[in-house]
């Protein structure tokens, strides 16, 4: 009995990233489609990037947090599409089973650092409508750097946590993730090891980042509402008004996929709709992001023009 369950239980190397390898006939489209959005994502929040901390005019607090969100959009779109990339590309799907938990590490750090992130700069957009008068007096440097630690260390410390109990599990049966990207789920489908633990720690875990922060900005964005209805003007509503859209849509993307995914494990999604799910929050956000939240401003339009304006002389 003892050497059957020895054999049965074979240690695991790596990992084999189905992907859309089932689906030959598009992975020349979707290598394509997959270079394109990872070369704009790189352009867009690097130039993002540049322009915020070149531009002294830019240095305030939504520009901050803008920053910060382009960076992990940056490392969030390195950490997924090129493994991704090379397996649509030269069919290699192998992962070795550090560079899975390294992936998966990061995958989950940065997307619970977002989660935070979106609800900071949901309280950043409340004092700047709600109480302008206090706003620079509140929202100084120091204050900024400690909501940006708040959003970064729960994030690194979730990941940390759920890391350490996934890769406790033994993988005996298939070492084959029908998935294009190391993600919990999968891992778990393929464990030969009680996974309800995992299960309900994943739920918790995920919910106890995801709920609080969307009854927060819910919270936020209903008091701002209430401030914008009460303005006089017109133009003071639609102004008011207009640096909380690119916000919102920001959140109800990210949210909305996120949710669907890890919030409800358990849901009849086909794997199809998991993928498409996975690639518009892990390809296409971290691609739209910066026309989603700068690329629209005045204030970046701008300092584009003005930097163009400069390097041409």
């Amino acid at each position: 009995m003892g050497l059957s369950k020895a054999r049965n239980h074979s240690i695991v190397h790596e990992f084999i990233l189905t992907g859309f390898s089932e689906r030959p006939d598009l992975r020349i489209f979707l290598s394509l489609l997959f270079l394109c959005i990872y070369l704009a994502t790189i352009f867009g929040n690097g130039a993002i990037l540049f322009f915020l901390s070149h531009n002294v005019k830019l240095h305030v607090p939504m520009y901050f947090f803008i920053s910060n969100l382009s960076l992990i959009d940056l490392v969030y779109s390195c950490n997924i599409v090129p493994k991704c990339l090379v397996g649509l590309i030269f069919d290699q799907r192998s992962i070795s089973y550090l560079g899975c938990a390294i992936q998966l590490f990061l995958y989950c750090a940065l997307g619970s650092t977002q989660c935070i992130l979106l609800a900071v700069m949901a309280y950043d957009r409340y004092m700047a409508i709600c109480s302008p008068l206090h706003y620079n007096v509140i929202m100084q440097k120091k204050t900024c750097l400690r909501l940006v630690l708040v959003a970064y260390i729960p994030g690194l410390m979730h990941s940390l946590i759920e890391i350490c109990c996934t890769f406790r599990l033994s993988f005996c049966d298939s070492n084959v993730l029908h998935h294009f990207v190391c993600d919990f789920p999968p891992l778990l489908r393929i464990s030969c090891s009680d996974t309800t633990i995992n299960e309900m720690v994943l739920f918790v875990c995920s919910s106890s980042i995801i709920i609080p922060c969307i009854i927060y900005i819910l919270v936020s964005y209903g008091s701002i509402f209430i401030v914008i209805l009460k303005i006089t003007s017109a133009g003071g509503r639609q102004k008011a008004f207009s640096t909380c859209t690119s916000h919102i849509t920001a959140v109800i993307l990210f949210y909305g996929t996120v949710l669907s995914v890890y919030v409800s494990p358990k849901s009849p999604s086909s794997t199809d709709n998991i993928h498409a799910t996975t690639i518009l929050y892990t390809m296409v956000l971290p691609m739209l992001n910066p026309v989603i939240y700068s690329l629209r401003n005045k204030d970046i339009k701008s300092a584009l023009k003005s930097t163009i304006v400069v390097k041409c002389h």
